[in-house]
């Protein structure tokens, strides 16, 4: 749902505005609040959160966020799950996670929600990649498909099936297939 006040707002009035549940997300001057989760949609964020947090623990080598606003390139975007390796994640000066992230992840995961369009999810998936993240992904749980894409926004289509799906270089250690992601539906 576009939301566009009267007037315009900036980058920086949108952040100082108090958030919204479901969260809202400034493109492009537009204000656009995020459609409520479901429960495919709660269910596969819940378990690819955790899936991506047992592979990525024992190396320390990044975290997966879900719900993080991630503000950049004049966007403010919230990611059904941002994944940031553990080097780039913004610290606070005693070294605890910082509220504010205002990068890019590395890997940002969106999953479609019944009414959601599909178009305005992938373009912020591209602006994504426009500004370093390395892969992006597009879970359709309706139609149990997946759509990959790469830094270069080539695009890769996956359906229940035994391949592993591709992850950026740094999550090596993330092993998931179609199928065994849209099993988790059957919960």
């Amino acid at each position: 749902m576009v939301q566009t006040p009267a007037k315009s707002l900036t980058l920086e009035e949108f952040l100082s505005l108090p958030e919204t549940t479901p969260a809202s997300e400034y493109l492009d001057g537009d204000i656009i609040q995020k459609p409520m989760p479901q429960g495919k949609h709660s269910l596969l964020q819940r378990e690819l959160s955790f899936a991506l947090t047992l592979a990525f623990k024992p190396k320390q080598t990044a975290q997966a966020f879900p719900e993080l606003r991630c503000t950049f390139g004049g966007r403010s975007i919230v990611p059904d799950i941002a994944v940031f390796q553990t080097h780039r994640i913004p610290r606070d000066p005693d070294g605890q996670v910082a509220n504010s992230f205002n990068a890019a992840p590395d890997w940002v995961v969106e999953i479609l929600s019944p009414q959601q369009s599909q178009t305005k999810v992938i373009r912020n998936i591209f602006h994504s990649l426009d500004h370093g993240t390395q892969m992006g992904w597009l879970i359709d749980p309706d139609e149990s498909f997946i759509f990959a894409y790469g830094a270069d926004k080539s695009v890769q289509g996956f359906e229940a099936s035994e391949i592993v799906l591709p992850v950026p270089a740094f999550a090596e250690t993330v092993r998931l297939k179609a199928d065994e992601i849209f099993a988790w539906l059957q919960a």
